[in-house]
């Protein structure tokens, strides 16, 4: 039989949001190539080692092809009818008996990253009625998601460089070379950030000497958790001398109160605090007179730990008081490609907090969501009894996976959408095998995290294995089979014919372009106003950024008098980092080492040797990994990867140490010890 022929085929990852255009080579069934595409418009032929690995990941010895039903402690494949009869006939039976309360749901990035996917779990979730909705935005960003609110009336409100025109960026607890951005996507960094440092300035403020450190002008290494102090200095003397007088007398509110907020915040103060030398401040201040208009950009170093809030609304305050906000050499907001944000009014939401998890009514809903540490609690507590996780691999992702465990065994139902086998599908009831990225068409749901206004579209690459459907299609099952009616006309199959097509034209009706051009070109844009007077509206409408509100000027309070007591309490704090060659849980495959990287004297303090195993101990949990000593990382400081099966970081967080605002668990600043491993 005649082998066949090697193609090749365009196309766009989606293991994160930068979304690099790549180029496919596939001979029949097998993918035996990824490279980067150097005529995508975007990213030119950039690509990172894990867009590299999609052949390994599609043809990982341990994919899942077929649907998994769990017959007492074995899984037995079986058929798609099967599994969802049985599956949905537990669930009715659940909400029968409990209501629909009880039905828990976790947006999964697996299902963030799909359109189609992602557009039919809103329509389930809003069938079932239920208000236990769980995403990542708990785990890392809500932040991010309350300062826009609290400050600038939307929560979807997010500031992006104006890297064309920019003189100086500051990196608060985010390292792109590695990330590619946090809600921001940055393909291609290194070059970004080498054109922004020989223009003007970049600054790396981060306890580690990062990779994007290396790249920067200068780099600042406080406390974990202090990076607000630096900030609330940089704030109090551009009040003082260099604030845009006109921004602040037409455009905000609560300018004297913010004044007094950060008031304590002088000098000394400031770098006592953060741990930092004085003279390295008033260099940082310096620059920030000099380029008048500046960008912070903030990441999951800052919104993990426990001055979040406060980094991120001085992160804003200083750009808004520069009157860096909306202008050029500053930062500008996307106005959205599928859903355009600039289209009408934008919808005034300062307040985002709702009734919490009865467990723990003190963790109150922020969108709509529970956060992700009340979890355990609400299983245990009898208040959700079956699970629905579409595409997460929550042990190594929530908090306390120690707790996790044993209370993800106790439901009656544990639904898993995974493509690969993990330890959260080895815990599921069902297991539901999906299209992986190269099997599906799809198209870029969240355009609005692009550098660019753009949209990208790409067919399958390869035909599904095994048994795999579309999520969409999954979802929609599940919904006729417990009585609800899917949302608009449906197609029959997502096999045969248009099916997946179909189902992502629905999803650009809004969109800046039809869906038949942008499959036809496979990447569109468009140009956008900038300053654009949609955002001046609507800060018009709110009457003004709010400099200083209440929450978050008490917050200040407290934390700082907190960390004024604890300066030079000997113990070390825990920092947790990406890897270049793996994201989150996916692509360990790779070779990524549990590397726990301590400063020297504090190596040498307890005992420990380059390349020797350790044991890292918090309250809660241990993990052992292999300690890499550097006098890149602070003093005080130890810093594990996370996202790793072994050395699952998430056993030394605890459900109980939340931030008091958002009720978001902290993965950063965690006291730890760090101890030879016995032989």
């Amino acid at each position: 039989m005649a082998e066949s022929a090697t193609r090749t085929e365009r196309s766009y990852c989606r293991i994160c949001t930068s979304m690099c255009g790549i180029v496919v080579e596939v001979q029949g069934d097998q993918v035996l190539r990824v490279r980067g595409d150097r005529d995508h418009p975007l990213t030119h032929g950039y690509m990172c080692p894990k867009g590299r690995a999609l052949p390994r990941m599609h043809h990982h010895p341990q994919r899942i092809e077929r649907p998994r039903l769990r017959t007492g402690d074995s899984f037995q494949p079986t058929t798609w009818d099967r599994c969802l009869d049985d599956l949905c006939a537990r669930v009715r039976s659940v909400i029968d008996q409990h209501g629909p309360a009880s039905v828990g749901i976790f947006f999964g990035s697996g299902v963030g990253m799909d359109a189609a996917g992602y557009r039919m779990a809103q329509a389930l979730h809003a069938a079932i009625g239920t208000p236990a909705r769980f995403s990542p935005l708990t785990i890392d960003g809500t932040a991010k998601t309350f300062v826009a609110s609290v400050v600038g009336g939307f929560p979807g409100l997010s500031p992006r460089p104006d890297y064309e025109r920019v003189n100086l960026v500051i990196y608060v607890g985010i390292n792109p070379m590695v990330s590619h951005g946090h809600t921001i996507a940055m393909p291609n960094p290194a070059m970004t950030i080498r054109a922004t440092a020989a223009r003007g300035e970049v600054w790396v403020i981060d306890p580690l000497h990062t990779q994007t450190a290396g790249f920067a002008s200068r780099h600042l290494a406080p406390r974990p958790g202090t990076d607000y102090a630096v900030l609330a200095y940089l704030v109090r003397e551009v009040l003082r001398e260099g604030a845009d007088e006109e921004v602040l007398k037409s455009s905000t509110v609560d300018c004297g109160v913010l004044r007094s907020a950060v008031e304590p915040f002088d000098l000394d103060y400031a770098a006592d605090i953060a741990g930092v030398e004085p003279d390295d401040l008033l260099t940082l201040l310096s620059s920030v007179r000099k380029s008048g208009r500046l960008a912070v950009e903030t990441g999951t170093g800052v919104t993990m730990s426990v001055g979040a809030n406060l980094t991120q609304w001085l992160a804003w305050a200083l750009m808004i008081v520069t009157g860096s906000m909306n202008r050029h050499g500053g930062v500008w907001f996307h106005p959205g490609f599928i859903n355009q944000l600039d289209g009408g009014s934008l919808p005034l939401i300062p307040e985002i907090f709702g009734p919490g998890p009865r467990s723990r009514p003190e963790l109150r809903s922020i969108i709509g969501e529970y956060p992700c540490a009340a979890l355990a609690d609400e299983i245990n507590a009898g208040n959700i009894r079956a699970f629905l996780n579409l595409g997460g691999n929550l042990i190594r992702s929530f908090p306390d996976a120690n707790a996790l465990r044993p209370a993800l065994q106790r439901l009656e139902v544990f639904a898993t959408i995974e493509i690969i086998e993990n330890e959260t599908t080895a815990l599921s009831t069902h297991v539901l095998p999906t299209k992986d990225q190269l099997e599906r068409p799809d198209l870029a749901l969240w355009d609005f995290l692009s550098p660019r206004v753009n949209a990208q579209y790409t067919p399958a690459v390869v035909s599904p294995v095994g048994d795999r459907r579309s999520t969409w299609w999954v979802l929609s099952e599940i919904m006729r089979r417990l009585g609800h009616q899917a949302p608009g006309e449906l197609p029959p199959d997502d096999l045969a014919g248009n099916g997946d097509n179909a189902m992502l034209a629905s999803v650009t009706e809004r969109a800046r372009c039809a869906f038949t051009e942008l499959a036809e070109k496979r990447y569109a844009e468009t140009g956008f106003e900038f300053p654009a007077r949609w955002i001046e509206a609507h800060i018009e409408k709110f009457g003004g950024w709010r400099l200083a509100p209440q929450p978050l000027v008490e917050q200040l309070n407290a934390v700082r008098t907190a960390h004024s007591r604890e300066r030079g309490s000997g113990s070390l704090s825990l920092i947790p980092r990406r890897q270049r060659r793996h994201l989150n849980a996916q692509f360990l495959f790779l070779g990524s080492p549990v590397d726990v990287v301590l400063h020297p004297s504090d190596a040498a303090a307890a005992g420990i040797s380059h390349g020797q195993q350790v044991i890292v101990r918090s309250s809660r949990g241990e993990i052992v990994g292999v300690a890499d000593v550097d006098e890149s990382i602070r003093p005080g400081v130890v810093s594990v990867p996370h996202g790793h099966e072994h050395a699952n970081v998430n056993v030394l967080t605890s459900t109980r140490e939340v931030d008091s605002l958002t009720g978001m668990a902290r993965y950063s600043g965690v006291q730890v010890s760090v101890h030879p491993l016995p032989a």
